[in-house]
């Protein structure tokens, strides 16, 4: 049974370039709620713990050094069928290959700079929304 919160970042490039907002304005238009929301920034080393499903993959170490560079937007989205909803609502992770009127189409510029992280399952959105946020920092 699919459950209803996901997780996601907006990540150092898109943050750079100033879209927060309007990445924010399409998740809410979209009829994601908000429960949790924080600006951070990763060190290498909270990157590589937050990515260590990939610590075997050629492009861990390019991916950590990346998602360390500068400032991200965590998040916590509640909405029926989140993750799925969400995923379709990011497109593709190659912004070539994603849909018109997703995130990674409006502001992705590569497979590694595509704008935002999502949750690919269930289970792995409870394991990073708890990977940033304590339960005292999530609305209900």
């Amino acid at each position: 049974m699919a459950t209803n919160r996901t997780f996601t970042m907006v990540k150092p490039d898109a943050f750079g370039d100033g879209n927060t907002g309007a990445i924010t304005q399409m998740i809410e238009a979209a009829g994601f709620k908000i429960v949790a929301m924080k600006l951070t920034r990763l060190s290498a080393e909270a990157a590589g713990k937050f990515y260590k499903v990939h610590n075997e993959r050629p492009f861990y170490k390019d991916l950590c050094a990346y998602m360390s560079s500068g400032p991200i937007v965590a998040m916590i989205l509640e909405k029926d069928n989140a993750v799925s909803d969400f995923r379709k609502l990011i497109g593709a992770t190659n912004p070539a290959n994603a849909e018109e009127g997703t995130i990674r189409k409006r502001f992705a510029k590569s497979i590694e700079a595509n704008a935002v992280h999502g949750s690919d399952s269930d289970e792995n959105a409870e394991i990073e929304g708890s990977f940033f946020f304590s339960g005292l920092e999530r609305v209900s």
